[in-house]
Parts: structure tokens; C-alpha cells; sequence
């Protein structure tokens, strides 16, 4: 999804946010995708092989200093522009880029509209759905929508997102500061489920991304939102929490984390595992929440709507050991860790240069670099 502007005056940012008539891939210059948080700039891009295969060609983070993007909100153009220029030159010559834009600024609602409608009646009726759904008014917001399900019951249900435009353009503006031409916006949601979704065969997921500082949340329905939400819980008060309790260094919490995590059994780590559990049932209950809310919404007809498959974790704080069963056992359903290569390569004959539990961090740049492809 790329994000449409409602008026014309958005006509200088067509390159972020038109993709209706894409360029055929022959003719399609290199991209990246670049995800930005509030802690960091992760980059990947793609490449195919001679024999049409996916290669990783350049990937990397680079931490950004505190203040320049806060809750996902730009708060400072000109420094976030320094930031991306000073680490283009790790970019494999690439100038183009894709990028995602935070969920906390973002409406993502589901909706239906008759099948066969044209996109430009879509997108009218899309407005009309403003005043009981988006707390902005047209004039000050962009937005887009993506197909869930073109001939569902009551029509063409499609998935919708909405942001106010000066979010938009503030990533516009700094990605052009740069030097750098920015090709589309999506949200995260959007991004991820590009590279974890399997296909047709994938239940609807409650998709759970467990950063440092906090938790996003997205309903996917044959691969796309139609549900965001974040709360403040983060993995970096299980870290904290650990490096109070054992004493060791960071490096050796981490390991201690990911290796043993919610499963030691030592008695001289009981005391790390209690407070690391604390976080682990705070993100549990949120994930309940949205998992028994969605599971059991139904139909005037009393036919379940959105019956809820599995849950499935990214970021880089999901590798806590331990924590897909601990989530598992409140929600009654399976619990995974995404695979952010599923629609990359098989291991068979090629194996990414970065391993599993770091690739959870990469999942929106993998979908980014993607959308590229």
C-alpha cells in the first residue's frame, strides 16, 4: 500500500504516494527498504541472481540519537535528513528507497464496498467513512487501501489506512534532504506481513511486534491490516530487569535472555526470571485481549467474523526464550516466531547473511526491500 494524497496539492509527492501503474520490473531502478524508529535507521536490499533467485545485496542499522524521531514523529527534519546522509554511502550505490511509517499516527480499519467499483469510487467512498472513523479532517490527511478479499459476503472487503499528511511529508522531507528518492510509504504492519505472510494458506494472524520501547499490534487477514494498534510495553524492561537481578554485563544478559530466558531453572536466577516474567504477563494479557476480541467478533448472522489462527512474533526482543509458550498458554492458540525470509529463499541453496534471532529486528526492511522486487 502506498498512501494517497485526497487533493491535488500533494501532486509533488506522486512519487511516494502513486503506484497504480508500476513500472515494469525490467525498467525498475534498485530500491531499499529503510526502517526508521526512534532508536535506529535498518536498511536491506534486495537483489535477484542470475537465475532468478533472491540475494541479500546490503543490509545494516545504525542507532539514531534520542529526540530526532520520538513515538514514531519526525521532531527533527534537518537531523534525521543528516542521519540517513551520512550512512548512504553504506547503501551499495543505491538512492532509492522504500520506508514505513509508525502505527501510532496511523487509522487501519477493514471495510466493504461493492464489487467491481473503480478505484477513484473506492477512494470516495473511503472519505465518506472519515467523520465515525478518522479523527481528521480529508484536507489534512493522506491515505490508501489494499484488496483483502475481492469477493467476500457483503462485497469487496478491503483493508484502509489513513495519516495526517504532515506525517507523511516530514518523512518526505528528510529522506529528500538526504538525497535520497523515496519511492512509497506503508505502515510497519503492512511491511512485515510482506515478509512473513506464506500465502493463502496462512490463518488470519494476530501479528505482534516486540520492540525495545514498545508493542505494535496488527490483525492480518490474507496478508493485510485491517487492525493496528501499540501499547508502552517493551523488551527493554525485561533487559533491565535481568541486568538489576544477575549482575552480568549486556552482552551476557542478552545471551542469558534469549538462551534461557523464561525457562531458567537456576536458583540464583530466580529472581531475574520473576521480574523478566512481569513484562512477559503484561505483553501476554495485551495479546489476549486483541487475540479474544477478534477471535470471537461475529456476523448479524452469529457467524464468526475474524476467527483468529495463530499468533506470530517479530522484533527483537520476541527471541526471549521461553515466550512464544508462555503467550500460548493465555491465548490457547499457536504461538510462533515469524520467519522474515519465507518469501526470500528456502536455506536449500542460499543462507541469508544474518541469522534468525537478528533478522526478527529486520522484518520491516525485509518487507520494504520487498516491495522493491
Amino acid at each position: 500500500m502506498q498512501l494517497t494524497a485526497l487533493t491535488g496539492t500533494a501532486q509533488r509527492y506522486s512519487r511516494a504516494f502513486e503506484r497504480w501503474f508500476p513500472t515494469p520490473r525490467i525498467m525498475r531502478p534498485q530500491s531499499l527498504g529503510v526502517d526508521i524508529s526512534d532508536s535506529s535507521i535498518k536498511w536491506l536490499g534486495l537483489a535477484e541472481d542470475g537465475e532468478d533467485r533472491l540475494r541479500v545485496k546490503t543490509f545494516g542499522s545504525s542507532p539514531l540519537n534520542a529526540g530526532i524521531v520520538s513515538g514514531g514523529l519526525v521532531r527533527d527534519v534537518h537531523q534525521l535528513g543528516s542521519a540517513l546522509e551520512a550512512i548512504k554511502e553504506k547503501f551499495g550505490g543505491i538512492d532509492r528507497a522504500h520506508a514505513a511509517l509508525p502505527e501510532e499516527a496511523a487509522y487501519v480499519f477493514g471495510m466493504s464496498v461493492p464489487e467491481g467499483t473503480e478505484r477513484n469510487e473506492v477512494l470516495r467512498l473511503i472519505e465518506f467513512e472519515f467523520e465515525g472513523r478518522v479523527p481528521i479532517p480529508p484536507s489534512a490527511a493522506i491515505y490508501d487501501f489494499d484488496v483483502v478479499q475481492e469477493h467476500a459476503k457483503d462485497g469487496m472487503e478491503i483493508g484502509v489506512v489513513v495519516f495526517p499528511r504532515d506525517v507523511a511529508e516530514s518523512y518526505e522531507a528528510a529522506f529528500a534532504a538526504a538525497g535520497i528518492e523515496l519511492l512509497s510509504l506503508e505502515i510497519e504492519a503492512r511491511s512485515i506481513a510482506r515478509a512473513v505472510w506464506g500465502g493463502e494458506n496462512d490463518p488470519i494472524t494476530l501479528l505482534v511486534d516486540f520492540g525495545l520501547a514498545r508493542t505494535g499490534f496488527a490483525l492480518l487477514k490474507n496478508g493485510i491490516p485491517i487492525f493496528t494498534s501499540t501499547v508502552d510495553v517493551g523488551g527493554d524492561a525485561i533487559t533491565k530487569a535481568a541486568l538489576q537481578k544477575l549482575g552480568l554485563s549486556p552482552e551476557e544478559t542478552e545471551l542469558f535472555k534469549n538462551e534461557q530466558g523464561l525457562s531458567a531453572a537456576g536458583k540464583n536466577e530466580k529472581e531475574a526470571v520473576e521480574a523478566m516474567t512481569a513484562t512477559a504477563s503484561a505483553l501476554s494479557e495485551e495479546i489476549a485481549k486483541h487475540f479474544h476480541y477478534w477471535d470471537t467478533r461475529r456476523d448479524s448472522h452469529g457467524e464468526r467474523v475474524t476467527p483468529v489462527g495463530r499468533v506470530l512474533l517479530v522484533g527483537g526482543s520476541s527471541n526471549l526464550q521461553g515466550l512464544p509458550a508462555f503467550i500460548a498458554g493465555k491465548v490457547q492458540a499457536p504461538v510462533e516466531r515469524g520467519n522474515v525470509w519465507v518469501n526470500i529463499c528456502t536455506f536449500e541453496n542460499y543462507i541469508p547473511p544474518i541469522d534468525f534471532r537478528t533478522s526478527l529486528q529486520y522484518a520491516t526492511a525485509v518487507g520494504l526491500g520487498l516491495r522493491g522486487i
